[in-house]
Order: structure tokens, then sequence, then C-alpha cells
């Protein structure tokens, strides 16, 4: 009788894979988990007039989530990159990550470790200063101008889930309770249901999530056009060797130099049959391409 792997096994495999995607969750994890084992201390210490948890919650907050005044963000400019990485909700971790594990999963079987870290840190970039332009523009939210903060992935992982839906569209996923669905439906969905919430208490949050869905939709429209790479344009970045697999060392003779001709006509070519393979895969789906169709999309996904 078949049994299913232990779900310890299942996550000591995934962590071991060392893909940005389980590296990312690991970092999200470990910062949620120290603020709080901290958190555990301070309420242990504090007393009536020392409400230590309160204020070290308060702290964090005040130092690592982007603040929505453009004055108070210019006094910690690095907050556009940390709050992506910061919660202090469990449930708001907890979904965040299983929704980053789905469609990562997707999304890595088409596109490269660094293209992940890249649309990652773009899409939070990108709910960052939504969320500041939102609430410095419309007068809603004057009254909360000066103390508003966003923090948490949401705005990453919706980037995530845009750019795969815009990758693979009628790619099909099985929901609980309602089936088979293609992930476009469940990406305009999320869409529309954070354009609805923009009057909830969290309308900051939404603004975020709104903002890392373009950057996730732009990524891939650039990608596609071939116009513009954000590969080459962060291409003096070096991806920290945590997010690295180690490869074996190779050598190559230097080939004869392409002309421009040659080389425009090698890239037409090579992104017309990408083209047609992504077809094939909203047509029929990853399993019903060739051994030589796979090992072409990867070799093309991780230039």
């Amino acid at each position: 009788m078949f049994q299913s792997q232990p779900i310890a096994d299942r996550i000591g495999r995934f962590i071991r894979e060392k893909s940005a995607l389980s590296r990312l969750i690991v970092i999200n994890i470990a910062v949620w988990l120290v603020i709080n084992l901290v958190g555990v201390i301070a309420y242990l210490f504090q007393t009536a007039d020392h409400p230590l948890e309160e204020l070290w919650l308060f702290r964090i907050q005040q130092w690592f989530a982007v603040p929505a005044g453009i004055d108070q963000w210019f006094l910690k400019p690095w907050t556009t990159i940390t709050y992506m990485f910061l919660h202090i909700d469990f449930w708001h971790l907890f979904f965040n990550m299983l929704w980053f594990y789905w469609f990562g999963k997707i999304f890595l079987q088409f596109l490269s470790n660094r293209k992940m870290i890249e649309v990652y840190l773009i899409g939070g970039i990108a709910g960052a200063f939504t969320f500041m332009l939102a609430f410095n523009f419309f007068p809603a939210f004057s009254a909360s101008l000066g103390h508003a903060m966003a923090l948490g992935a949401s705005a990453s992982v919706l980037a995530i889930v845009v750019a795969t839906a815009v990758m693979v569209p009628d790619y099909i996923i099985s929901l609980l309770f309602i089936g088979p669905v293609k992930i476009k439906y469940i990406a305009l969905i999320t869409i529309g249901l954070d354009i609805l919430m923009l009057k909830s208490n969290n309308a900051g949050g939404h603004f975020a999530h709104l903002g890392g869905a373009l950057a996730g939709l732009l990524y891939i429209l650039a990608s596609r056009s071939g116009k513009f790479s954000f590969s080459r344009w962060l291409g003096t970045f070096k991806i920290p060797a945590f997010f690295r697999r180690s490869r074996v060392k190779k050598v190559y003779s230097s080939p004869k130099p392409m002309t421009d001709e040659e080389y425009n006509s090698r890239k037409a070519q090579n992104q017309k049959r990408i083209d047609s393979i992504l077809d094939k895969i909203a047509q029929s789906g990853y399993k019903s391409l060739t051994e030589e169709e796979k090992e072409f999309l990867f070799k093309f996904s991780n230039k």
C-alpha cells in the first residue's frame, strides 16, 4: 500500500534543494521566529509599567517596516527591502508562504532561481512605492499618513503569482472544494479582491499587493519583448552563495564572435521556439513536452 512521505522528510528535502524558493521561505520564517522568540522573553520580563513586548514589536516595525510618509522613508530607505521579509502575525506569514510555495514551484518549472529573486525583490520594491504614493496622493489617507506602515511579503508573492499566471495562464491546479482551476483566474480574482478591499482598514497592504502584481506583469512582458532585460540591468548584482546551488566548473574554448546580424537571428529563432513550447504547455501541460524540449526550456530559462 502506498504511503506518503512523512511531512518532516518532505520539509527537509525542500530545504536541502537550496532553490531560491526554499531560501526565501526559510529567511521569512527565520525572521518571524527571531522576532517572536525575543517577544516571548520580553513578555516574561515585562511589568505593568514597562510593557516590554509591546515596545519590542513597536521598535521592530518602526525600523524595518516601510513608512507611508516619504519624509520618514528618506530617514530609513532600507525599509524598502526589509519590510518584505517582516511578519509579526503568524497567519500573515503562513498564508503568504503558502501562496509563495504553490506558485513558486510552478514559476521554477519555467524560469531560473535568479529570475525568482529578481521578481520577488522588484515586486516588493514596487509594492512599497505604490503604498507610499497612494497614501501621499489620496486624501482619504491623510489622517494616517504620519503613522501608517506596511510589512510582509504579500507584494513580492503577488508579483510571483501574476508573473506565473502571465507566463502560463492556462496552467491548471486543483483547489480544495473547487477542483481544477486555471491560474489566470486565480490571479484575476485575487487582483479584483484587492481592488475591492482598498476601502478596508488594510488599504495600504492592498495597494502594495497591486503594486507587486503590476511589477510581476511588467517583468514577464519586458522579458518576452527582449527589449529590456532585468538580468542585464542587474548584471553587476551577484546572487549571495546562500541562494546558489554548487556547480561543477567547466572550461570552454572561446568560440568565434557572432556578428550582430547572426546574434539577432539566433535570438529571434530561440524566442520563436520558446513561444511555441509555452503554447504547447498551455494547451497540453508541461508533461507533454519531449525531453529535448524540456532541456531547451531549462537552458534558456537559466540564461
